[in-house]
């Protein structure tokens, strides 16, 4: 299983970044699929989810109304839309496939770095 996240950078307040995470080596449309991040001396957050059809999706408070989670399963893609960033949003964002095959393990991309300052 790989996951690669891609689509971090430096953007100023208000801005928009789309991020993205291509999957490979499992059924990606058999699995629901999480977007994490973390900050600076702080514990990696949960920000949002979408199942494994694109059909329900869900966020932390922190970032509902801004970011929008979605997927290309034809694509073993999934993204994540932010807009109206803020330097709080600051942080190393990561993809996660949650209890993937039997063992039903957690996979993490290598994450990728979203710097929002002017």
């Amino acid at each position: 299983v790989q996951l690669v996240e891609s689509g971090g950078g430096l953007v100023q307040p208000g801005g928009s970044l789309r991020l993205s995470c291509a999957a490979s080596g499992f059924t990606f449309s058999s699995y629901a699929m999480n977007w994490y991040r973390q900050a600076p001396g702080k514990e990696r957050e949960w920000v949002a989810a979408i199942t494994s059809t694109g059909g329900n999706t869900n966020y932390a408070d922190s970032v509902k109304g801004r970011f929008t989670i979605s997927r290309d399963n034809a694509k073993n893609t999934v993204y994540l839309q932010m807009n109206s960033l803020k330097p709080d949003d600051t942080a190393v964002y990561y993809c996660n496939a949650p209890k993937v095959g039997y063992l039903r393990r957690d996979y993490w991309g290598q994450g990728t770095q979203v710097t929002v300052s002017s």
